[in-house]
């Protein structure tokens, strides 16, 4: 019987891993969005994550809402510079939002400045 739960065991730990792994490296899809920045924070209790909003129009339904991982310094100093500005967010999303990593499931890997909507304001 024992030898049973100890199979049992190790078969809901090995599940659980692989979904864990799925959840975390299997993208969804992947993609570059640009808007106008209008929001970029550090925020949270006991995990702290980057959240972000861009603008992409007029009304609040054309926000698109992100997050950067801590392990992406270079696009977290290029969001905080980049603040009210227009930029084009390459991003990947996953299949499921991982709170200790994000709000949400789209991840930006890079920053770019859209200068060409930047100098028509």
């Amino acid at each position: 019987m024992i030898k049973f739960l100890i199979k049992v065991f190790i078969t809901i730990v090995f599940i659980a891993a692989a979904y864990f792994c799925f959840i975390y490296f299997a993208t969804y899809s992947e993609g570059v969005r640009s808007g106008q920045l209008v929001k970029f924070t550090s925020k949270g209790v006991l995990f702290k994550t980057w959240e972000g909003e861009i603008s992409q129009g007029v009304s609040e339904a054309q926000m698109f809402k992100f997050s950067v991982e801590d392990k992406e310094e270079q696009a977290i100093k290029d969001l905080n510079r980049l603040q009210g500005k227009f930029v084009k967010l390459t991003y990947f999303e996953r299949y499921k939002t991982l709170f200790w990593l994000g709000d949400t499931k789209y991840f930006i890997t890079k920053v770019e400045e859209d200068t060409s909507r930047n100098n028509r304001y």
